[in-house]
């Protein structure tokens, strides 16, 4: 029956009234048929339609041609295609009883034909828009009845209207059902133990299969025995284990599972599906409530080794670095029922809940580039939230808003919401606004299902609708298990201070496993000796390993670099050897000229063009490699030696300032080219992306990415130095100190425009100081250089040496067209890049009195200084490379100076900001314990920069005169 959809069909103005056309429809023979070009749809004319439909399914020679032609245009059209509870047919009414002869009905028209069909559509449409709102699905409040009716008397129906015989079409062809079997099927589909989500999807192609998926079983799964037994299995795992760990280690803390068991069986089945659709990784993240119990019974990791870290009896390995055993991650490779391997990888996750996500869906886009994956049908990314964070996190929606994004696109990602209906102590209805825990998700063209976490099959019957949906359409899923936490929000804390109605329900119930096992008693599918055999195994095997941690032989294994990592290296930069990063000269200027080459018929702007120019004149040495050519050299000189390159950022195709252009727009058709992209045809790849306007989020799925990729120069780029506060928690929680919690390296390249220059306090600073701040054990670099060459140096040895850390980078904003921030070809020729500049001035060491230490900008106005004032006694070191500190390379730059020359450290940062703080502690009042050390900065301010032009204009002439000495 074609119900719930409403076909517009087209028409063509005609002078004839509606009334009069109306009566001409009803007084039409079929030989007089109107065309359907002059048919205008209304109330009227809708049953003369409904009538040549019904015609036309019995027999289609029967209607005129156009009309033939046009129903066989619809879907099913023919009239012998599946239509359950409604595709997208013209809403017709087929009442009639069958034929007494049993053939095929002619359905008869009865005179309330059109009125009732609107009554039965509207209906039927308000259980697949709202049956989720009735469904049962919260474990805590469920009666045993079935579920009720969307009160179908509001529509005007009577107990005779139930029983009335509805003719519609099925896969045997027509069939006919009363309406009572039609709303009973409705709620079965819709409102037993499973509520969906699916009609703000606007495709009718997308609709459409889950309705036929779901509305053609009623949403339930019907499982073999073997099935059922691999459930029950699963669950009793998850319960055992939760059981073993209160008992050996009674108030410790480990956010058990209890009351959400389900999942245990949720990732059996999601992975079993995913082998059978031949993915071959799937990246996990999840928060910690849970995560012992899904390494243990998911991810395969010993419970020996999780009870050794409950021993604490490996504290000396882990003084002063390590993390707690439910943020550590873990990988394994999963054999399924089939055969199949599945390498499975469970991300490592701090406190802060959902900042995992991007960071998961990085690692599972750089597994897909890494073999040439471009489907993205190998690799994919299961993620499991916490109810109040999904609807509390905006990571959450930043992540979901990269999944459609071509640059982010991973294929679908599978969301499971482990929804226990409580946020530490704080109540949905203090936590959201929104009526689900789900509803940003509704931001997507993508099912929400809600199911009844009580309810193993029906759990599964989600989970397999899911992953069908997720490879067919390949975007995301999410699935929001009901259920409940068993105890407070760690095992010492008292739930029913602040949830006692709460807790004495959840006190009275039974768990997954007991109630499951009573269900397949029942139905004589398993005994309660198998049952219990199960329970004993997994018990005796839990004793065992527990043994084995606490024994004297037991050898502690840290999870150490492997796969792509073997060769890369952490650790301390002094124990790592130096690398040539130069190119010879001859390639470099073939690499410029070569990026000014376009197709035959791309048409660039004309600014564009004379920038290209300039290029050519740089290759022909003519002109001096200014900031963005430097750069522009260093990628291609990569990609053309086979390594990845990968920039992503706020408008970096381009550049913030319009001084990368990396992408080409055709100025007639604006067709994009990348040049950078056909430099040699064995060339590595290149992706230079323009992100969405999110910090947190992308910063987080590049350091995935960087995860995953440590051959490759991954680079995140902020549209202005600033803007990376709001990615904080990445820089804090995963760069900073990945390495010390997780033993994970990362080589993930920040670019931060950074530089005083009249343009306020939210356009000025990188905040330098949050990085120094940061930065101990050697584990991130940051820099500041001065020159192209210095740029063009840097990014090769980020990739070119084996040492992977972090390299924060303060990119200029003016210094891109400064005239004197330039490069010869040759300064990127030889060499590599220096952490200290000496000064280059040609002054006689002996005849300085007075050294000037500085890093980036404010070196060119330094410099601009000493000539005008004339002073040959002022030396001006750089220090390029502010962490790790190079002590060595600073004291051989010093070391021609004599003992007590006065050394002033320079910065146009207020002096509660940039560096000066970091080396004060470092060096107190000397350098060396040689030279006298002393600052000169703008003063201590809560804001990093005025907003006038003209006072920043006072304030820096006043900056660069005292560093000189004056007042």
């Amino acid at each position: 029956m074609g119900v719930g959809q409403h076909v517009i069909i087209p028409t063509a103005p005609s002078p004839v009234s509606t009334g009069a056309r109306s009566i001409a429809m009803h007084r039409a023979r079929k030989s007089e048929s109107l065309p359907v070009a002059d048919l205008e749809l209304n109330s009227q004319s809708l049953e003369f339609v409904e009538r040549l439909y019904a015609e036309f399914v019995n027999d289609p020679a029967s209607v005129p041609a156009d009309w033939r032609q046009y129903f066989q245009k619809l879907p099913r059209g023919n009239g012998r295609g599946p239509v359950k509870l409604g595709p997208s047919f013209p809403r017709r009414s087929l009442f009639a009883p069958p034929a007494a002869d049993g053939r095929k009905p002619a359905p008869a028209v009865a005179r309330d034909t059109a009125a009732f069909q609107e009554r039965v559509d509207q209906l039927i449409r308000n259980y697949r828009v709202r049956g989720h709102i009735v469904a049962r699905v919260d474990p805590l409040n469920q009666p045993t009845a079935e579920p009720p009716e969307l009160d179908p008397a509001f529509y005007g129906f009577t107990e005779e209207d139930f029983d009335r015989p509805i003719s519609t079409v099925t896969d045997r062809g027509p069939d006919v059902r009363t309406l009572r079997t039609i709303l009973q099927r409705l709620k079965n589909t819709y409102c037993w133990h499973i509520g969906v989500q699916f009609m703000h999807i606007d495709s009718l192609t997308v609709r459409l299969w889950l309705q036929d998926r779901m509305e053609s079983a009623q949403n339930r799964l019907r499982l073999e025995r073997a099935e059922q037994f691999r459930i029950l299995r699963k669950l009793s795992d998850a319960v055992v284990f939760e059981e073993f760990l209160q008992k050996k280690f009674t108030g410790a803390k480990s956010f058990s599972l209890e009351g959400a068991e389900s999942l245990i069986p949720l990732l059996d089945l999601a992975i079993e599906k995913a082998g059978e659709d031949g993915v071959e990784e799937i990246v996990l993240g999840m928060a910690h409530r849970g995560r012992l119990n899904v390494l243990a019974n998911v991810m395969g990791k010993s419970p020996a080794a999780i009870f050794r870290e409950f021993e604490d009896l490996d504290h000396a390995l882990h003084t002063g670095r390590g993390d707690v055993k439910y943020h550590l991650g873990h990988s394994s490779d999963w054999e399924t029922a089939s055969g199949r391997i599945i390498h499975l990888s469970l991300c490592f996750n701090p406190s802060h809940l959902e900042y995992v996500n991007p960071v998961a869906l990085g690692r599972t886009r750089a597994k897909q580039d890494r073999f040439g994956d471009l489907e993205r049908e190998r690799s994919m990314t299961l993620l499991i939230h916490g109810d109040a964070a999904f609807a509390g996190e905006g990571i959450v929606q930043e992540t979901l808003n990269l999944s459609e994004l071509p640059g982010y696109r991973t294929g679908g990602t599978i969301h499971v919401i482990v929804n226990n209906q409580l946020g530490f102590t704080t109540s949905p209805g203090e936590g959201r606004s929104s009526v689900y825990a789900t509803d940003v998700a509704k931001m997507l063209q993508i099912p929400i299902f809600h199911v009844n976490g009580e309810h193993p099959e029906a759990v599964a019957q989600v989970v397999r609708l899911a992953m069908d949906f997720r490879r067919k359409f390949q975007r995301d899923v999410v699935i929001d298990m009901y259920c409940f936490r068993l105890r407070g929000h760690n095992e010492g804390d008292e739930p029913a201070f602040t949830q006692p109605v709460m807790y004495q329900a959840i006190r009275e119930r039974e768990s997954v496993r007991h109630n499951y096992l009573e269900h397949l008693i029942m139905l004589g599918e398993v005994t309660t000796d198998e049952a219990e055999r199960i329970v004993d195994e997994r018990r005796e095997l839990l004793e065992r390993e527990l043994a084995t941690a606490r024994s004297e032989e037991y050898v502690y294994r840290p999870d150490l670099l492997g796969g792509f990592w073997e060769g890369f290296l952490g650790g301390h930069e002094a124990d790592v050897p130096e690398v040539e990063t130069g190119v010879a000269a001859d390639r470099l200027a073939d690499l410029l000229l070569k990026q000014t080459v376009v197709p035959e018929n791309f048409t660039p702007h004309r600014k564009i063009e004379r920038g290209m120019e300039t290029r050519r004149a740089m290759a022909r040495g003519e002109r001096p490699l200014d900031w963005s050519a430097a750069e522009s050299l260093a990628f291609a000189s990569l990609v053309t030696e086979g390594i990845r390159v990968r920039m992503s950022g706020q408008d970096s195709a381009r550049g913030t300032f319009s001084q990368r252009h990396a992408v080409l727009h055709d100025a007639e058709t604006g067709e994009a080219y990348m040049p950078l992209a056909h430099l040699a045809e064995d060339q590595g790849p290149i992706e230079i992306i323009n992100s969405p306007l999110s910090e947190a989020g992308v910063m987080g799925f590049e350091y995935g990415y960087s995860l995953d990729c440590p051959e490759g120069l991954v680079l995140w780029e902020a549209q202005f130095g600033d803007f990376v506060n709001a990615a904080q928690v990445i820089i804090d929680q995963y760069l900073a100190a990945a390495e010390d919690k997780w033993r994970r390296l990362s080589g993930l390249v920040l670019l931060l425009p950074h530089g005083f220059e009249g343009q306020g306090p939210e356009h000025s600073s990188a905040r330098l100081e949050r990085f120094l701040t940061l930065a101990a054990e050697d584990n991130m670099q940051i820099a500041y250089p001065t020159t192209p060459a210095q740029y063009f140096h840097l990014l090769r040895r980020q990739v070119l040496r084996p040492w992977r850390k972090p390299l924060v980078v303060m990119t200029p904003k003016s210094l891109l067209r400064h005239r004197e921030a330039a490069s010869s070809v040759e300064d990127c020729a030889t060499g590599t890049f220096r952490r200290v500049v000496p000064d280059d001035s040609q002054i006689p060491a002996e005849t300085v009195n007075r050294i000037l230490l500085c890093t980036g900008k404010v070196y060119y106005d330094l410099r601009a200084k000493r000539e005008e004032l004339g002073r040959s006694d002022v030396a001006i070191v750089r220090v390029e490379q502010l962490y790790p500190f190079p002590d060595e390379p600073l004291r051989k730059a010093l070391a021609a100076y004599r003992d007590g020359a006065p050394a002033w450290w320079v910065q146009e940062e207020p002096e509660n900001m940039g560096a000066w703080r970091f080396l004060r502690v470092r060096f107190g009042n000397s350098l060396f314990e040689r030279l006298p050390l002393a600052g000169v900065s703008r003063r201590a301010s809560a804001s990093p920069a005025t907003g006038s032009a003209a006072s920043h204009r006072l304030e820096q002439e006043e900056l660069v005169a005292h560093a000189f000495g004056g007042s």
